[in-house]
């Protein structure tokens, strides 16, 4: 008996010893599946992630590619439970999406500590590849920094000098209040003050009070998801636009806009690393991915398929898992995708490409399902994100 109970366990430590290779590829979408980004990024970015998989033929290296999703409820401390059970028991090689800031800075950590692979995609915080960076993470779709330097830059320029910012209470408000006020300021704006808002707030009555108050031309929401949209229908109750000042929605997808629907979302300038219907390679995506989902991706979702498709690539090229290795690849390649065309990956881990500012269509402009945006504006890569010696990233220097 005592012999049999020693052979199961040396067997148990056989398995869990076994090399990655005997175990796929394994791939993990951890993001917000119920909560306030769930439209945002959630199942669709599954769906996407589904869609590289099988567009890069299921199996890479010989092995089968398998996905893996959970949901953290925008909660680091579970995500972090998840990713290391991921990490240490279910070999799973390179976690994607990471919607919420706070939740990707931990598990960027946690990666860094057991040498695999990240690609965040949802959240936003530029402090990823800038003093958070780590030689395993990457950074995709947007930051702070690419969406100051569009809808910031922009506003200021046309006469929006002055700024009141509705900030999410938590590591990504701050970042894109951070990097939007120096754009402002940089163009010869100024903010005139801010207000922190709960995560997952219903009732935003008090904070626009403030920001009515305050006669910024410019009412910034340094918010996302369902709280953009939330902040947006009170706003119009409380008559802001219509008293003169405007909104800017600091990051806002298809997603949100779809929600609002085109009568409240009219006018709003936004900044987006991708729209479906810019050119035949992001219409190829977008209408793929309709008949799947009866939908159009954001650019969390296209996102979440470059990132995914990238990774793949990356793994082909090295001839191995071996995190080092694929890095390595990863920084090397250029991005062509249905995605971004001409991207590129800087040394920091910040996957750089060319940014939209757009404006949202009046309903009687849109003359399609989905035709939701006319573009004013495309920011070249190399002016929306800092250079890898700007962000600040120890691995520049």
């Amino acid at each position: 008996m005592k012999s049999a109970c020693l052979a199961a366990v040396a067997t148990s430590a056989v398995l869990l010893a076994a090399p990655a290779s005997a175990q796929g590829v394994k791939i993990g979408i951890l993001n917000d599946q119920s909560g306030v980004y769930a439209d945002y990024g959630g199942k669709w970015s599954v769906e996407a992630a589904r869609m590289a998989i099988e567009d890069f033929g299921g199996e890479v290296l010989g092995q089968k590619i398998e996905l893996v999703t959970a949901d953290h409820q925008n909660k680091p401390d579970l995500a972090s439970s998840i990713a290391r059970r991921w990490y240490d028991v279910e070999n799973v090689d390179m976690i994607t999406e990471l919607t919420t800031s706070s939740v990707a800075l931990a598990i960027h950590e946690l990666s860094k500590e057991k040498k695999k692979i990240d690609i965040v995609v949802g959240a936003a915080t530029s402090r990823l590849t800038g003093d958070a960076c780590q030689p395993y993470g990457f950074h995709w779709a947007y930051d702070t920094r690419a969406l100051a330097v569009g809808t910031g830059g922009a506003l200021t320029k046309a006469g929006g000098d002055t700024w009141f910012f509705l900030t999410a209470d938590y590591a990504f408000g701050y970042a894109l209040e951070k990097d939007t006020s120096e754009i402002v300021t940089a163009n010869g704006g100024k903010v005139v003050g801010s207000v922190r808002v709960p995560l997952n707030s219903s009732d935003f009555s008090s904070f626009l009070l403030q920001a009515q108050s305050s006669k910024a031309k410019i009412v910034g929401l340094a918010n996302a998801g369902l709280d953009t949209t939330n902040s947006i229908k009170q706003a119009s109750e409380f008559g802001i636009v219509s008293g003169g000042q405007k909104l800017a929605g600091l990051l806002m997808t298809l997603a949100e806009v779809n929600g609002l629907g085109l009568q409240a979302a009219q006018g709003l300038v936004l900044t987006e690393g991708y729209y479906w219907d810019l050119n035949d390679k992001t219409r190829n995506l977008g209408e793929r991915f309709f008949k799947r989902t009866g939908r159009m991706p954001s650019m969390i979702h296209a996102g979440t398929y470059s990132a995914t498709l990238s990774y793949l690539k990356a793994v082909k090229a090295a001839g191995t898992k071996d995190p080092d290795a694929v890095a390595k690849k990863l920084k090397e390649l250029p991005v062509n995708d249905d995605f971004a065309q001409g991207g590129k990956v800087l040394e920091n881990g910040r996957m750089v490409h060319d940014m939209y500012l757009f404006e949202v269509k009046k309903p009687s402009e849109s003359k399609k399902p989905w035709d939701y945006y006319k573009l004013l504006a495309t920011v070249p890569g190399d002016k929306a994100f800092f250079t890898a010696k700007e962000s600040g990233c120890p691995l520049t220097k």
